[in-house]
């Protein structure tokens, strides 16, 4: 089955052969199969966010937040080439990590259980709140609901020692216990879990081929976290027929580092090309990765009021408006152009900000009934 196919009731969860477009098929390895798990292809319509500049279209491919609710995301597409490999791995168990609200810790956790795998997430938090009940808000009550076993480890610890060593930490352990447990890294981002995003360009050619206006876009724009995703969209555009050029606005670290695992990924597919020729990378970290400017928060909620889209505060809402600030500071390398905004997903990181943004929602009051209106005890019915 394509990965550009909506997956049938009696689709969804099936193990499929795999074969990639024409276009990649040069590249090695090519995966052997995908599970069937995100709800694609994902709609692509017209997003009129204001501050565009004078003749600027953009376009939201609206939205990766469609892919699942459980399983939403962009990272569902990844998981469909890495769960694949670790059932082909005979493995009883997935461990990966992220941040404490990571939608990719609850997307692993959810296709985990849907395959029958144990799951283990190391989550990063403060040092004040390593060693406290994390709680329930947001991806962790998805996450603690199917189950997974959520192992905290603090920020400053993480640093010191890093997401491999961590992992394979935990494999070794649970290996002794004896698990057979396949490791993903943080984000799904490794060679294999690139092919997610190589499949999503060649969804994007499709959609755009079946339409009769002849659209085709200037440029492409998405928010990077960890890398998997735009080393697949950007290979994917620069490979195939979109040939837009990638813009991935950086939510955490730098860009340099990002051209740098990005080269990895590329060099790990053999893919012949460098980063920096096939995607430009804007910081939009601000004061750090999911720490948001009351700014930032004011615009998340100003999008959804005028657009009715609903941008996530850690990944989409920190692409876009960095989008709008380089657009303001330099209009004229925009006016024009038809740009594809990629919405990654991670709705459910909102309710980690609901205190921060409690003073940007107004529009609630005590309905007032007159006096003059008939009332008699048992007319409303409460269903």
């Amino acid at each position: 089955m394509s990965a550009t196919s909506v997956p049938s009731m009696a689709d969804f969860l099936s193990k499929n052969s795999y074969s990639p477009p024409s276009w990649a098929s040069h590249l090695r390895p090519i995966p052997s199969h995908t599970f069937s798990l995100a709800q694609v292809p994902t709609p692509i319509h017209r997003w009129n966010l204001p501050g565009l500049p004078n003749g600027t279209e953009l376009w939201i491919k609206q939205r990766d937040d469609f892919t699942g609710m459980e399983l939403s995301g962009n990272k569902v597409r990844k998981l469909e080439f890495l769960m694949a490999e670790a059932v082909d791995q005979q493995a009883d168990t997935v461990i990966t990590m992220g941040g404490i609200q990571s939608n990719h810790c609850r997307a692993t956790a959810v296709a985990s259980n849907y395959l029958n795998l144990n799951t283990h997430l190391i989550l990063r938090t403060s040092k004040l709140l390593a060693d406290e009940d994390p709680g329930l808000i947001g991806n962790l009550l998805v996450e603690r609901l199917v189950g997974a076993n959520v192992h905290l480890i603090s920020k400053e610890e993480y640093s010191s020692i890093g997401s491999v060593a961590l992992t394979n930490a935990l494999k070794e352990k649970l290996e002794k216990e004896g698990k057979k447990p396949y490791v993903i890294p943080v984000g799904g981002s490794n060679s294999l879990g690139t092919w997610g995003y190589i499949e999503a360009a060649r969804e994007i050619e499709e959609q755009l081929k079946s339409r009769n206006d002849g659209l085709k876009f200037d440029d492409i724009v998405v928010a990077c976290g960890s890398g998997g995703t735009i080393a697949g969209i950007s290979l994917g555009s620069w490979l195939g027929a979109l040939k837009a050029k990638v813009h991935a606005f950086s939510v955490c670290d730098n860009p340099d580092y990002f051209y740098d695992f990005v080269q990895g990924l590329l060099d790990g597919l053999q893919a012949g090309v460098k980063a920096r020729d096939i995607v430009s990378i804007h910081n939009a970290k601000e004061k750090g990765y999911a720490m948001n400017t009351s700014e930032e928060l004011k615009f998340v909620k100003e999008v959804a009021n005028s657009t009715g889209v609903i941008l996530d505060p850690v990944y989409s809402g920190k692409a876009a408006y960095g989008l709008i600030n380089e657009m303001t500071k330099d209009p004229k390398n925009w006016e024009g152009k038809k740009i594809l905004f990629i919405h990654t997903g991670g709705l459910l990181g909102l309710y980690d900000k609901v205190d921060e943004m409690a003073s940007l929602m107004g529009n609630w009051c005590r309905m007032d009934v007159e006096e003059s209106v008939p009332r008699k005890d048992g007319v409303g019915k409460m269903f």
